[in-house]
């Protein structure tokens, strides 16, 4: 199979990616069986995760699940590798990073599993990068909505793509310690309860962001203006993640790498079909994002953490909350990524300013 694919790089590395989860399954199974556990080896092909033919970016079909919801007929244990599926003309593909969660939750969708246990290298998902801070607290439940927020913005203990499938069938998610599997660990779920102590569920901060800053006098009358943008934006196959604006103003944020090597085309563009009074464009961003259910129904919890950020010297560039407020999003200069992280979270668990702890040592 390799040999026939030489002469297309992305499918052999898509192939060989796929050699160190697919070998390892078949190892565990044998051994099991060799315990005396019934366990049988099945690929992707056999268990039916038939995927779209795009190498490294693998998504499921949907007309994939009735092959898989077929695997409830074994008795047997069953190990399955994860990370990469079967496209229907017959070549391995793999899912984006993060591609085992991804394979883990498609096939507990496609049985209609009760629960989908996760098992990693730490006992959970804490409420802020312990890179960061010391000794974290630990995050006992989070919704679903929640957990994709703080993916997005660096959480990396769960992919964030592997969540829509079992978003979708309302499948609970526990992630768990391999080597301390007698730990609770951090459920997932739909829905959770709301309390004075769990309002804010994480603090999390990602960097290399750019933003692209428009303004147009008497912007909010022009009909299609945002339109124009946004077509410049697909023309040249960028995605963007955030769009604070004014009246007269508007803010694209994206990640860095989706402008590189087009940044001179794409503000030539703008200026050219959307006729801007200033155009300008900013690197070196960090988004810091403070996520929970329950700050919809606490007042002030904006201005308190913006005190918090001014306390400790923490100039903000733009500040974007969505209608659901669910999350708060805040750009920052990158060099002030782990300060804000550090004072945010001091405050939002312990209600103490970043300056005040400073005094104090």
């Amino acid at each position: 199979y390799i040999n026939q694919l030489k002469n297309e790089p992305k499918r052999l590395l898509d192939a060989l990616l796929s050699c160190g989860e697919n070998f390892n399954a078949q190892l565990i199974a044998l051994y099991n069986n060799s315990q005396g556990i019934p366990t049988k080896y099945i690929s992707p092909k056999e268990a039916g995760i038939f995927v779209t033919d795009v190498p490294q970016e693998a998504q499921i079909l949907d007309s994939a699940y009735s092959e898989i919801k077929k695997l409830r007929d074994y008795d047997e244990k069953l190990i399955i590798p994860g990370f990469f599926g079967v496209s229907h003309e017959g070549y391995i593909v793999t899912f984006p990073r993060g591609g085992s969660d991804i394979t883990g939750a498609i096939i507990s969708s496609g049985v209609r599993a009760t629960i989908y246990e996760n098992f990693t290298d730490v006992s959970g998902i804490y409420k802020a990068n312990p890179n960061i801070i010391k000794d974290p607290e630990l995050i006992e439940e989070i919704t679903y909505r929640e957990m994709r927020e703080l993916s997005y913005a660096g959480f990396s203990v769960f992919h964030d793509e592997a969540l829509q499938p079992l978003y979708k069938d309302r499948i609970p998610v526990v992630i768990k310690n391999t080597n301390r599997p007698q730990d609770k660990g951090t459920f997932i779920v739909h829905d959770r309860e709301i309390n004075a102590k769990n309002v804010i569920s994480g603090i999390s901060c990602d960097k290399d962001f750019t933003v692209i800053n428009i303004k147009k006098y008497l912007m909010n009358r022009q009909v299609g203006f945002t339109r124009k943008i946004l077509g410049v934006l697909e023309d040249n196959n960028i995605s963007f993640d955030h769009m604070p604006s004014g009246i007269d103003t508007i803010s694209i944020v994206m990640r860095s790498k989706q402008i590189q090597n087009k940044e001179t085309k794409v503000l030539n563009e703008i200026r050219q079909k959307c006729d801007v009074d200033e155009l300008s464009i900013e690197h070196d961003l960090a988004i810091l994002m403070i996520v929970g259910e329950g700050m919809n129904k606490v007042i002030g919890t904006a201005n308190k953490i913006t005190h918090a950020l001014a306390e400790s010297k923490i100039n903000l560039k733009m500040i974007n909350q969505g209608a659901s407020e669910i999350s708060m999003m805040f750009g920052i200069h990158v060099d002030d990524a782990e300060k804000a992280v550090l004072s945010t979270y001091e405050f939002c668990y312990h209600g103490v300013a970043l300056k005040n702890l400073c005094d104090k040592n």
